[in-house]
């Protein structure tokens, strides 16, 4: 596998960055998950934009401009010769001496790699099975906004998930509502209204959550942003997981009970691998 790091691109064996890194040390970075399908990557520039964002607000000079980001990715994927794939960009602060304080880091760290696409971004008859984590998310938090490289809750929340034998955890913020989950954004149908948290709630701010808002507005199919207490989850017709990697994943029962299949969801989730096969 040939990866890309600070400028070069090198096999994965000899793709190593300094031990005293503080992407590896603090988690301190950023990091996007792009679907790349047919040689392009899906969305590229609204995920280099919130890289952007994100990098501003940490502070973080970002080494490349988002063009040479968009050059360097095509040329990734033709080394590779990996036309379906998820790519993934990192962003670090680069190396620091000991402590929180970053004063004297750098040069930032920026790294590309390609992984193979999960079998269950082409099936869309899969479903996932989601239960509630007992970990909670802060409902205020201008991090939320962008994708950090601080995910050890995120982490949690899944194996937790996992050891109750469910696909995905469900996290809720420190004012008892539904948020998000530990992989993606949620997504509900009530009423033949598509459903989902609004920002600013500890929610991340999905590319693939905006393109369903998307298609829902050229479909016809009224949106409601709210906030909604786990418990009222299940009197929705129909509950959904959206994430670069796989897509829109519809869920099969929340907390050991049977959820709704609407098919509201496979109309939205056909339209956007429609979209996916286009751009």
């Amino acid at each position: 596998m040939i990866v890309f790091l600070n400028g070069q691109f090198v096999s994965e064996s000899q793709a190593v960055v300094p031990i005293n890194d503080r992407g590896f040390t603090y988690g301190d970075g950023l990091f996007e998950t792009v679907r790349v399908v047919e040689g392009r990557p899906f969305r590229m520039a609204q995920h280099l934009e919130r890289m952007v964002r994100g990098a501003d607000f940490l502070k973080i000079k970002l080494p490349y401009t988002p063009k040479e980001l968009q050059k360097f990715t095509n040329q990734l994927i033709e080394k590779n010769e990996m036309p379906d794939a998820i790519l993934r960009v990192m962003l670090t602060r680069g190396p620091g001496e000991r402590g929180y304080l970053p004063n004297g880091s750098g040069p930032p760290t920026l790294a590309m790699t390609l992984h193979e696409t999960p079998a269950l971004a082409t099936d869309t008859e899969a479903k996932w099975s989601l239960v509630t984590s007992p970990y909670r998310i802060p409902a205020a938090d201008a991090l939320s906004s962008f994708k950090t490289m601080s995910k050890i809750l995120y982490v949690m929340a899944r194996a937790e998930a996992a050891e109750r034998g469910a696909d995905e955890a469900l996290l809720v913020n420190t004012n008892g509502e539904a948020a998000e989950t530990a992989t993606g954004n949620l997504f509900w149908v009530y009423q033949d209204k598509i459903c989902t948290v609004p920002t600013g709630r500890g929610v991340l701010p999905g590319i693939t959550r905006a393109v369903v808002l998307e298609i829902c507005q050229t479909l016809g199919l009224q949106t409601n942003k709210r906030v909604i207490k786990p418990e009222a989850l299940r009197n929705s017709d129909g509950i959904f997981i959206t994430q670069s990697a796989l897509g829109i994943v519809p869920v099969s029962d929340f907390d050991g009970e049977p959820i709704n299949a609407s098919p509201l969801v496979d109309q939205i989730a056909a339209a956007y691998y429609e979209m996916l096969a286009k751009e």
